[in-house]
């Protein structure tokens, strides 16, 4: 290969590594204006985000959801045993609403999973935490009287981790549901503590 040759070989190297460069650049920021422009309108539909910390020249964390409790308790207008009456609420909820969900039965392998199905055990421990999680639920909703406001502020916010915002779409109606889940979660606290 002639000295030109060799020479013109390297500038075309040189030229389509440039290039793709160039459109890594081009996609890493259509993805950046497009997580740019979700995050915005989710925002403005009143959902909470953690925002990354970016330094210069570095790439920071991505974005993440806050879910309600959390975003209350940031905001400093939930105390932590208003939050922890409230997480245990949310789990009971999610869990006897079925979130944790029973394996399919035909699937099931008497004895240990080496045959590659689900231990039955397993599945018959999945159905009971679902059912102590409803009872649980049931006596969570008993202490808060089965007011319908205070229930279904726990079941918005702590069970399905909106925000206020989130669950009620207006800002004035997002303020009231705070207020009420507030009085709830004291009320499930109170009861905790004795």
């Amino acid at each position: 290969m002639s000295r030109a040759a060799y020479l013109a070989r390297l500038e075309r190297e040189r030229l389509l590594t440039q290039e793709r460069r160039g459109q890594a650049r081009a996609e890493a920021q259509a993805v950046d204006e497009g997580v740019t422009e979700t995050v915005a309108l989710s925002t403005a539909r009143g959902s909470a985000f953690e925002t990354p910390q970016v330094g210069p020249g570095k790439r920071g964390k991505p974005y993440r959801r806050q879910a309600g409790l959390e975003w209350l308790t940031g905001k400093g207008r939930l105390t932590a045993a208003q939050r922890a009456a409230g997480e245990r609420y949310g789990a009971c909820y999610r869990r006897a609403r079925g979130d944790v969900s029973i394996p399919s039965t035909l699937d099931v392998r008497p004895g240990d999973s080496e045959g590659g199905g689900v231990p039955l055990n397993e599945v018959l421990a999945t159905a009971e935490a679902n059912a102590q999680a409803g009872l649980r639920l049931a006596a969570y909703r008993r202490r808060l009287r089965h007011h319908a406001a205070l229930v279904a502020a726990c079941d918005r916010i702590c069970g399905e981790e909106l925000t206020p915002r989130e669950a009620t779409k207006a800002e004035r109606e997002a303020y009231q549901l705070e207020a009420i889940l507030a009085v709830a979660l004291d009320m499930l606290a109170a009861e905790d503590r004795r």
